[in-house]
């Protein structure tokens, strides 16, 4: 069986990168493929006998927009195949970050012209990708990665994640930084007690013994550890029997220092007991 992975997303996204880094690790990799063409590169490559295992190819708003349009009805295709396994990774970032990308590297957006400009462009190849992202397996927000973090991220969640295998990263985040795009579920731990407002805390993160000790002494901290517990316990085996290849799980609080830290780092010790692929990624740790 050869795995598909379908790359797309905005420009600036980080499309390049994420097929750089499959690339890296031995998948055959084919840049801004015209989507209609994607069924007759699958049977030309399944009928060679020398076909490689794993194949990436970016689809993105440099398509004919009737291709876009026709993605859906490809994809559903080729997923009945039985000799392909097929996944999709959109790549994300927030408006701001597309533009201030745009600015620093001075090229032309592929959407852009003399009537519109590149904060138009960015916000109509949203609509143009909808319909594509809409069906992704997996949404990764790349507005606060940097090149080598995305390129770890994509080899840790996509190449190395096991046939068959639920991948679940738990992802913690400050509120007054904007909640990620690409969490599935969002738990507000806000009202917990704050090391922060312990001088002699502030400087630690939920990683360090202080603030951990800090954090272990309220009942109400094991109460929300243990219901986040409870309902991902519950609810993770449902996305498994529905074929959901990925989960992404965000923990919020106010700076994304300390207690989202601290309940990310619990959740993901406990879930790697019972799981071959979790990961846990810090946002404003970077």
């Amino acid at each position: 069986m050869m795995k598909l992975v379908v790359i797309s997303g905005r420009s600036g996204s980080g499309k390049s990168t994420a097929l750089q880094a499959l690339e890296d690790v031995g998948f055959y990799c084919i840049d801004n493929l015209p989507a209609r063409l994607l069924p007759d590169l699958i049977d030309q490559m399944l009928g060679d006998p020398e076909h490689p295992d794993q194949l990436a190819v970016s689809i993105d708003a440099r398509n004919l927009v009737s291709n876009l349009h026709a993605f859906p009805g490809i994809i559903q295709t080729l997923s009945i195949r039985k000799d392909l396994s097929c996944e999709i990774l959109y790549l994300d970032a927030a408006e701001p970050t597309l533009i201030k990308r745009y600015s620093a590297t001075r090229r032309k957006h592929p959407l852009s012209d003399s009537q519109s400009g590149l904060r138009e462009a960015i916000e109509y190849e949203r609509t143009l990708l909808e319909g594509i992202a809409s069906l992704a397996d997996i949404r990764v927000d790349t507005t606060r990665l940097s090149l080598y973090e995305l390129r770890d991220t994509i080899k840790l969640r996509i190449a190395q994640r096991s046939e068959q295998t639920l991948s679940v990263q738990f992802e913690s985040f400050g509120f007054k930084h904007g909640v990620p795009l690409d969490v599935d579920f969002t738990f507000d731990v806000r009202m917990l007690p704050n090391p922060y407002w312990v001088p002699e805390l502030r400087q630690f993160t939920g990683r360090e013994q202080e603030v951990i000790a800090f954090l272990e002494k309220s009942p109400e901290v094991e109460e929300m550890v243990a219901d986040i517990r409870d309902f991902l316990e519950r609810w993770i085996p449902h996305f498994r029997r529905n074929n959901r290849s990925y989960v992404t799980v965000g923990i919020g609080c106010t700076g994304g220092q300390h207690r989202s830290v601290y309940i990310a780092e619990r959740l993901a010790g406990h879930f790697s007991q019972l799981m071959d692929n979790v990961h846990v990624r810090h946002r404003e740790l970077t």
